[in-house]
């Protein structure tokens, strides 16, 4: 893993141990995952679109190319195929308001 990931692999793995990943899906089938990071932040990730709301995927991802994904995208990925996710159930309004909250952080 270290090997294709790069420095993002050990970390990851991490947060994987520590059950960091949950999976927040709402009634209409609309998923998510909430990365809860080592600074104890929580982040948004979309596995569908290859996107996380942490500050390290905008520079190294989107801006500098000079990684595939951050720590916490390949944690939710690991996650997915160890079966490791924890699970959350919420409204649509629950998934809307986590949603909002994202974007007036990044506001």
């Amino acid at each position: 893993l270290k090997f294709i990931f790069g420095p993002s692999a050990v970390p990851a793995l991490d947060l994987v141990d520590q059950r960091s990943v949950t999976r927040v899906t709402s009634p209409s089938g609309r998923t998510l995952y909430q990365v809860l990071g080592s600074s104890g932040k929580l982040y948004t990730c979309y596995s569908s679109c290859h996107f996380c709301t942490c500050p390290a995927f905008g520079f190294s991802v989107l801006q500098k190319s000079e990684s595939l994904l951050c720590k916490h995208i390949l944690a939710v990925y690991l996650s997915q195929a160890m079966g490791a996710c924890q699970e959350l159930s919420v409204s649509e309004e629950q998934l809307t308001n986590i949603l909002l909250a994202e974007e007036e952080d990044e506001g």
